[in-house]
Parts: structure tokens; sequence; C-alpha cells
């Protein structure tokens, strides 16, 4: 018997199966679908990860008061781009000069820029919304030290002092109309000047001694965050230690447990997300291979049976010169064929599911504003979609080798006369 009539046949088994062969696919594609969605969403969360940090800037460390802070000012918006003060109680903003005097004397550091951020209205065009995020920057570093990328305009200047710089959504979202460069906008009361408007964001930039007269509970001297540009990124762990040292010795701080600031550095917060992100991918992974072992067990029953059911027509076939290997890939064939249909099946699920947990927003991880919506973005790579192919095809012809060997050695006399 030629290979393809022992494949036609294993298809003609499949389409005749019985109700309990396909739920047996059902299971199989409950199994795949599990695994395509947990990949697909560790993928793209993987890369939106990656994206944000890059945002960040793997050569920004960020000192921030309080030693609860851990990982700056919300993954959001970055350490010098977004601070949430509200979390900063009046006692522990306790950042000044003199910390970014002591920090410009430390080798491998570049720039040096205190900043300080709070909410306040925004009026343009009689519209006005409600607490809007305002960060204070030193106009004559922050063009060097922010990884923010201009859509139109310019950043600000040394001697800018009511100019502001907005991000995207403010600029095309917040208000009826959008706002464009050199438009007058009233914060705080106060008129100010459009000079540019960021790629992206909802946060505008000012001068930080303007913004001291326009945001409540700042203080004339005090910074939410002081953000530090290194030369070599290859020595940010030696820097965080150094600059942890001498703000400790500056502050008069002997003991670690009563140190009252965080010097945080990106790429440490990349690789303790990364971590956990794969030990909960490993845990989802682990559950939805049950499914798959669920499938597998099912595929050997109905195969067993399949056998039982069809033992007559193995020895009709043995009579009329099928050989042994023939028997052998038919049933192969057979199973292999219920793995491809639930791999199939489990693949259009995985994607519908993966894709319906992205256009929900995904899984918000790290409180209100979260430090990634893990699912909020899905990559289902070709890569993918062929590995849980092959992946359950395998598992189907493994799952069904012990029946189809056992239909294989069949004797055709004692299976002619099987009832």
């Amino acid at each position: 018997m030629r290979l393809k009539k022992s494949f036609q046949i294993a298809i003609n088994l499949l389409f005749h199966s019985k109700l309990r062969s396909w739920l047996t696919i059902l299971g199989i594609v409950i199994g795949i679908a599990a695994v395509v969605s947990i990949v697909s969403i560790s993928l793209g969360a993987q890369q939106q990860l990656e994206e944000r940090l890059g945002q960040l800037g793997a050569d920004i460390i960020t000192v921030s008061p309080g030693v609860q802070r851990a990982f700056g000012g919300g993954f959001g918006g970055g350490p010098f781009r977004e601070v949430n003060s509200n979390s900063i109680s009046s006692e522990t903003k306790n950042l000044t000069n003199k910390d970014i005097i002591v920090i410009k004397s430390i080798s491998n550091v570049k720039y040096v820029m205190g900043q300080v951020s709070g909410q306040a209205d925004v009026t343009f065009s009689s519209k006005t919304a409600k607490n809007v995020r305002i960060n204070g920057v030193d106009a004559s570093v922050w063009k060097d030290i922010t990884t923010e990328k201009l859509s139109s305009g310019r950043f600000l200047m040394q001697g800018d002092t009511y100019s502001v710089v907005i991000g995207n959504r403010i600029a095309t979202t917040m208000f009826e109309k959008e706002i464009p460069i050199n438009s007058k906008i009233i914060i705080g009361g106060k008129l100010f000047n459009v000079v540019g408007i960021l790629q992206e964001g909802s946060t505008i930039y000012m001068p930080i001694d303007t913004a001291r007269t326009i945001l409540e509970n700042v203080g004339e001297e005090e910074f939410n965050s002081i953000s530090v540009k290194i030369e070599d990124v290859s020595l940010a762990n030696q820097t965080v230690t150094e600059i942890t040292k001498k703000l400790m010795l500056s502050r008069g701080i002997l003991n670690e447990k009563k140190r009252d600031f965080t010097v945080t550095n990106p790429a440490t917060m990349q690789q303790t997300i990364q971590e956990t992100m794969r030990t909960m991918t490993l845990f989802l992974g682990a559950i939805a291979a049950i499914s798959l072992i669920v499938g597998a067990v099912g595929i050997t029953n109905t195969m067993f049976t399949s056998v039982l059911e069809r033992t007559r027509d193995i020895g009709i076939m043995k009579s009329i010169g099928a050989k042994n290997i023939d028997i052998l890939l038919i049933f192969l064939f057979n199973s292999g064929l219920i793995g491809l249909v639930g791999g199939l099946g489990g693949v259009i699920l995985g994607f519908v599911s993966s894709t319906a947990i992205s256009s929900m927003g995904g899984i918000q991880i790290g409180g209100g504003r979260g430090l990634m919506g893990l699912g909020a973005s899905t990559f289902v790579s070709f890569q993918l979609i062929i590995g849980a192919l092959l992946f359950s095809v395998l598992i189907g012809m493994i799952a069904g080798a012990i029946p189809a060997y056992r239909a294989s050695k069949l004797n055709p006399v004692d299976a002619l006369r099987y009832e």
C-alpha cells in the first residue's frame, strides 16, 4: 500500500470519527490556544517592556525622595518625565541643590537635573482641563538629558520663562481644537506660549522656577526627583553605588536602614521585571500544559477505541495485502491529523483570545497607573504558529503510537473473526 493511500484512509477515518474524537480535538484546541495566548502575550509584553525601558534611557539614573519609590516616577512616563508627587509626603521632599552639587562631583556623571512636578488646570480656547500634569525642569540641560522626542517646535532653552513644551495628547485630544505651535494657553491663571510639541505624552514641561510659582506644595528649594545622565553605561551600577554613598555621607546617614532616598537604575529595573514576567509565563505555561496532557490522554483513548472498533476492517486490509507498516501508518496519520486539526483550532482561538485581551488594555500591573499592562500588546509570530502546529501534530502522533503499533500487530485471522 502506498503512503498516499495510507494518508487518504487516515483522512477518511477522521471525517467519519464519532463524537468522542471531536471532543478529543476540542481538548487539543483548548491546550494549544492557551499556549499561543500565553506566549503571544508574553512576547508582546516583552517588546512593550523593552520599548518603554528604551524610552527611559539606559544612561539615566534617577534619585527619588523616600525609600518606597524604587521604580522612580512610574513606568508610564519615565522617572524624569512624570513623577507622582502625590505619593510623596512633605517630610520626604528632601532633595535639594546640595544633593545636585554632590552628584556633579562624581565621576562618570555628565548632566544632572532637578525637577518638580504636580498638577494644575489648563485653559485653551475657553475650555479648561483639570489636573493636567506639570513638570518643572532645568531648561539649560533638559534637552540634553530627556529621552522625549519633538513632533514640532523646539525644546525649552535657557532664558525661557513663560514658555512650555506639551505632550502630543494635550495638543491633539485634550481640547476641542488642536493646539498649534506658538499658541497661548493659561496654566494656573498665567499665560504661557507653546514652543514645542512632543511626539507622545500628556505632560506639560516648563522652566522649574516658573513651575514653583504655579504648583502647590512644591517649595522654593526642594526637588521631586533628580535625573543623572552618565557617560559610560557599563559603569551604571558602580555609579549608582557611588551616588548612594556620597549622598548618605553628605546627609550624615550612617545606617542604611535610615536612608531617605532611592537611586534607580533602569537596567536593574528591566532585569527585575523580566525575571518576574519569566516566572509568570512559566507558571501560566504549566497550567496550559495540563490541558495538552489531558488532550494527549484523550487521543490515546480515542485511538485505542478506534483500533477495537476497526479490528475487523484491519483483518480485511491485511487479507488483501496490507502490511504491518501500512496499518501502522494509517493510525499514526489519523492521530497526527487529530493533533493538526486541534492545533489549527487552537492557533485561531489563541490569536482571537490574545487579541481580545489586548483590545481591552491588558491586565495592569503595579497599581493604579501600573508599571505596564500585561497583554496590552500581543505578538503572534510566524514561528509561534508553526511551532504550535508541529507541537500539536507531534503530541497526536506520540499519543497514537502505541495504539497504532498494536493495530499493526493484529493477526489477520483473529481480526477477521472479531465481532
